[in-house]
């Protein structure tokens, strides 16, 4: 039997690194952990689990296809548990980036029910940014 403990990590290609790196890094806080420009892969730590960006232009983006399109997602979308999870500092925050943000809304998830706000990467990707669950 397979038991699944938690996401290990999520693989996201993009066009525009930068920006990119800039929503994932300055905004979300998600440093890098490893960045290999011959291959075309670079990993971002969120929490316990990582983000990897790899460029279409490079290596790896290659093989995966065409370019993303906020038309032909493949990812409806992905959450990261966010603590302490105060929804006023998280949307002064995003907004003090530009970044608008969904309304919070109690959600579902791997912890139960509880807070979320929805907001999207620089190339239209979903991130569900989850509180913990309520008592």
């Amino acid at each position: 039997m397979i038991h699944v403990r938690e996401i290990d990590h999520l693989v996201l290609r993009i066009v525009d690194v930068a920006a990119m790196l800039h929503f994932y890094c300055d905004v979300l806080g998600c440093p890098v952990e490893l960045r290999d420009d011959s291959i075309g892969l670079i990993q971002l730590r969120a929490g316990q689990s990582l983000i990897d960006l790899v460029p279409v232009a490079g290596k790896l983006g290659r093989e995966g296809g065409g370019t993303p399109d906020p038309q032909a997602r493949n990812l409806d979308h992905f959450c990261l548990r966010i603590e302490p999870f105060d929804a006023v500092e998280i949307r002064q925050h995003l907004a003090a980036f530009g970044i608008e943000a969904g309304d919070m809304q109690s959600r579902n998830g791997a912890e139960g029910e509880g807070p979320s706000i929805y907001v999207a990467d620089p190339e239209g990707n979903v991130v569900e940014l989850k509180g913990p669950p309520s008592p």
